[in-house]
């Protein structure tokens, strides 16, 4: 059985997009595919957070969905964030095609991605490997130009 998510991005500014999460069954990698438009041309953090609460934005998102309360990294590294999606990257007409499969986000279980938010950043993510005070953290990617929660997909 394929589960679906998707997740509408909207931003104060004019940056919006939809991402959708596809997964096969429980233990394998979640696809998750879509588009980003009105980003500064270049690279931007692209990551799961903890919380679906937009009551003061995307800052009530809280920090990178972390269950497992690891360091920042990269997202092929072994050892990071289950939310560490890595950067996108926008074209010159400020498009950014989403096109990620990960191990670590799943649709199921305790560590369901469900419920939660997607962000996309202002400045690229670092992915843990620099000694700025928050690449470990953050991965130094700056604001938070858009947001939204990932919701289960009507299949019907």
């Amino acid at each position: 059985m394929v589960l679906e998510a998707v997740c509408v991005m909207k931003g104060s500014e004019s940056v919006s997009g939809t991402i959708k999460f596809s997964q096969v069954g429980d233990g394998e990698p979640c696809k998750i595919s879509g588009s980003l438009t009105g980003l500064a041309a270049g690279k931007h953090g692209f990551h799961i957070h903890e919380f679906g609460d937009h009551t003061n934005g995307c800052t009530s998102t809280g920090g990178h969905f972390n269950p497992q309360k690891c360091d920042h990294g990269a997202p092929e590294a072994e050892v990071r964030h289950f939310g560490d999606l890595g950067n996108v990257t926008a074209d010159s007409s400020g498009v950014a095609e989403v096109n990620i499969s990960d191990k670590y986000v799943t649709l199921t279980g305790i560590n369901s991605v469900i419920g939660r938010a997607v962000v996309v950043h202002a400045d690229v993510d670092d992915l843990g490997l620099t000694s700025h005070p928050q690449s470990k953290t953050t991965g130094n990617a700056g604001g938070r130009l858009a947001c939204g929660v990932i919701g289960i997909t009507n299949h019907r």
